[in-house]
Order: C-alpha cells, then sequence, then structure tokens
C-alpha cells in the first residue's frame, strides 16, 4: 500500500514531540502499522526557530490551507490551541474527508458537539487521546477497553500544574504564592496560571470524559468549579492531623438520570489510592458497573507524553485506512448517542462531608455559636481542632462533618459569615470518599 501522509498544524511543544516521534521512531512504526506514515507538511507561523528536528526542504509552511487542501494528506492534525482558528482548521479538514486528530481540550469542552456532529456527516473519524491526562491513555480506555461498562465513576487528578502546587505546599510548607512562582519558574505553569489554578483546565478535561463516559456531548459552562487559590498551608496540615490530603479534584458521578460533575479542591483520604499522585503527575479512576475500579496514572502534559499520545491517534487511523476502514469508532465511541444534553446535577444537590476553618477571634463562646448555627441547618460536627492564637491575631478553629447536603452547608455559612465573632470568610472543602 502506498504510505500515509499527515499534515501537522502546529510545530509548538506538543507538534514538535509529534514530529519527533514520528520522524524518528518512523521504522518501528511502519513495521507496527504495516505501512509508511509520512510527516508531508508541518504548518507555522514561526519557520525560523530550530525545534532540534532535522525537516527536509519544503515540509515546514505558512499556510495552513495547503495542507488542507492536498488531496495527498490523508490525516491532519491540529495542535496549535485555541479554539477560533482551530475550530475553522479543523471543521475545514473534516468538510475535505480527512481524518482529524487534535490535542484540544478547550476546543472539544467548548464544540465538542459541532466537531462531533460534522465528523460523523462526513465520515471521518476524530480522535483526541492527547486532550486529556496527556499520554496517559484515558480516552482509549473509556472508548474502547470498558466499552462493556456503564461508568458509575470519574475521579480525576487532571492538571498537573496545580498537583505540583499543592505538592510543594505540602511537602515543604511553601505558602501558595510562593509554590505558585515556583511552578511558573520550573516551566510547570504559565504567567499567570489561571486556568489551570482556578479549574478551568480541569473542568475542560473533565467534559471530555463525561461526553464519551455517558455518550453525548457536555459543556463545561455546566460544570461546577472551584479553585486552588484560597488553601494555605494550614489547611494541608489540619487535613494531615484528620488523616487526608489535598488534591485538586473533577469528579464525575452517574446518579441515577443525572450526572453528577464538579472540579474543586477536596480532602483525600490517605489510604485512597490516589492519594499518592504526586508533582505534575495526573491520575484517573473509573469504576464500572462489571469492570470495578481501575486506575490510569502518568504526565499529564509536556513534549514527549502528549507527543506519545497523538502519535496513538495516528497510527490507529493509519491502520484503518490501510484497512480501507471508513470510520472505526464514533468520536464519543456510541454508535447511538444521545442527542440531547446530558442532565447535569446542581452543586446544592450534593451530598458530602465537609472541612470548615473558622478564623475567630479569641473569646468564650464562639464554637458554641457556631455548633449551633450547624445544627440548625442539620450538620453534625465530626470532628474540631482548635488552635491558640497563633496565625495572624486570630484562632483557628477546624471542623470536620458528616455527611450533609451542601444546600444546608451553603445555608449555614451564610449565617456563620456574618458573626461578629469571625474576622474573615469561612474555607470550606468538600471530603470525598
Amino acid at each position: 500500500m502506498k504510505q500515509i501522509n499527515v499534515g501537522i498544524i502546529g510545530f509548538g511543544t506538543v507538534g514538535s514531540g509529534t514530529a519527533e516521534i514520528l520522524i524518528y521512531n518512523r521504522e518501528k512504526i511502519s513495521d507496527r502499522v504495516g505501512t509508511d506514515i509520512n510527516v508531508k507538511r508541518i504548518a507555522d507561523l514561526d519557520l525560523k526557530t530550530d525545534r532540534g528536528i532535522l525537516l527536509e526542504p519544503g515540509i515546514l509552511i505558512h499556510d495552513v490551507w495547503k495542507i488542507i487542501n492536498d488531496p495527498e494528506i490523508d490525516i491532519v492534525v491540529e495542535l496549535i490551541g485555541g479554539t477560533e482558528k482551530a475550530k475553522e482548521y479543523i471543521l475545514g479538514a473534516i468538510k475535505k474527508g480527512k481524518h482529524v486528530v487534535t490535542a484540544n481540550k478547550a476546543l472539544l469542552a467548548k464544540h465538542g458537539s459541532e466537531i462531533y456532529q460534522a465528523a460523523e456527516e462526513n465520515g471521518v473519524s476524530l480522535a483526541f487521546e492527547a486532550s486529556v491526562g496527556g499520554g496517559i491513555p484515558v480516552i482509549r480506555a473509556l472508548r474502547e477497553g470498558l466499552a462493556a461498562n456503564n461508568i458509575k465513576t470519574i475521579m480525576g487528578i487532571l492538571n498537573g500544574t496545580s498537583n505540583y502546587i499543592l505538592t510543594r505546599m505540602a511537602q515543604d510548607g511553601l505558602p501558595y504564592d510562593k509554590a505558585v512562582q515556583e511552578a511558573i519558574a520550573m516551566g510547570y505553569a504559565e504567567d499567570p496560571p489561571d486556568l489551570d489554578v482556578d479549574g478551568t483546565d480541569a473542568a475542560h478535561k473533565l467534559a471530555i470524559l463525561i461526553s464519551v463516559a455517558f455518550g453525548a456531548p457536555v459543556s463545561f459552562e455546566s460544570i461546577y468549579r472551584e479553585g486552588i487559590d484560597r488553601l494555605t498551608p494550614e489547611d494541608i496540615r489540619f487535613a494531615d492531623e484528620f488523616g487526608y490530603c489535598l488534591k485538586l479534584l473533577a469528579v464525575a458521578r452517574d446518579v441515577g438520570g443525572m450526572v453528577e460533575a464538579r472540579v474543586h479542591p477536596a480532602m483525600l483520604s490517605k489510604d485512597h489510592i490516589m492519594a499518592n499522585v504526586n508533582d505534575v503527575y495526573n491520575a484517573v479512576y473509573i469504576e464500572g458497573d462489571f469492570v470495578g475500579p481501575n486506575l490510569y496514572y502518568g504526565l499529564g502534559a509536556g513534549k514527549s507524553p502528549a507527543g506519545s499520545a497523538v502519535v496513538s491517534d495516528i497510527i490507529a487511523l493509519a491502520r484503518q485506512i490501510r484497512n480501507n476502514v471508513k470510520i472505526l469508532i464514533p468520536p464519543l465511541g456510541h454508535a447511538r448517542y444521545k442527542k440531547g444534553k446530558i442532565s447535569i446535577q446542581p452543586i446544592d444537590r450534593l451530598n458530602s462531608a465537609y472541612y470548615f476553618r473558622f478564623s475567630a477571634i479569641d473569646k468564650p463562646g464562639v464554637l458554641s455559636k457556631i455548633a449551633g448555627i450547624l445544627g440548625d441547618n442539620r450538620i453534625s460536627i465530626s470532628s474540631v481542632i482548635q488552635k491558640e492564637r497563633k496565625i495572624g491575631g486570630f484562632v483557628p478553629i477546624v471542623m470536620l462533618t458528616h455527611e450533609a447536603s451542601e444546600s444546608d452547608v451553603i445555608n449555614a455559612l451564610k449565617l456563620i459569615d456574618q458573626l461578629d465573632v469571625l474576622t474573615a470568610k469561612t474555607l470550606m472543602i468538600r471530603v470525598e470518599g
């Protein structure tokens, strides 16, 4: 069979990692596919920066449409990021009948429904393994390996930047701001790292996982999200005293006709399987009704892990082309997927245990006032830690509750935060598992 030609749009970190693997592992990949995969064109705005990859003359070009309109190119790989231009290029390639690979989590989280539909209508395949978890093959696990199961739970540490920051705060007692600056200096975070630390990046990825797991596109705007910027080393120490660690978790659960979908800091028991996922590593825990619990762990970003995931998609599509299969797997892994939207459960219907940190004036009766309001709202206290006045001239009162309704917690904290004995807004963290 003739070689399979690939066009890559974007020659940045992931684009150069993809090209490097395709070029330097070309023989091994050819052995596995049964035919040669050739990088015919790479389009980028920057044609001068040395990426450390030797390309033949004419491969690197400015004009993206020379890739999309080239009848000899079989697979188009979009790696520029962003949404508007990327969407234009992907839809253009799909309409030309080309299979598409993308790592663009934000695009799929915002415009996935339109792109999935376009791929099906034009009879082409869409692959996006690198959009979630970098080099972790979690999309393929959901679409293929776990296809026999109803997915009950997804729990993920999906943002390496936030995980690195929390790890440094936990292991070295760094304050949040200092840990952020270190993450930027190490190249693990953008400056500023807003989309990482406010939960947006993890929500993009969770939206994609939910769409594949439950068979219908879901927008990330419908996912509750909360960041890590209010957490302190003291919270991490208090959590440790209770037997927990702190992680930014992305959680989705089947709750009987609706899906619970949320991203926020959470206290996770130190004996949980994901409690030791540290630094820039990602992990995704998936539970199916027949397979039970599965854990997928690895580097969630970077040139080589993401490039590996992109090339795995290219190989899968190349095998499909070689065997004259038009579409092997629908974008969401469901031949008859739900055309309507997935119903997302409102966050105030969550039931969870909770951690509260109150900043109180050191005077008698404070604890009883707080406990009274909690009791009036059907919130039962499990444990209390009260320290002497050491932190900023106030007394930290830390509580762990039994399971309670989020709506009751919201109502109680509104009343508690109005008390004149508190010096700052209460910090609330949900306890997972």
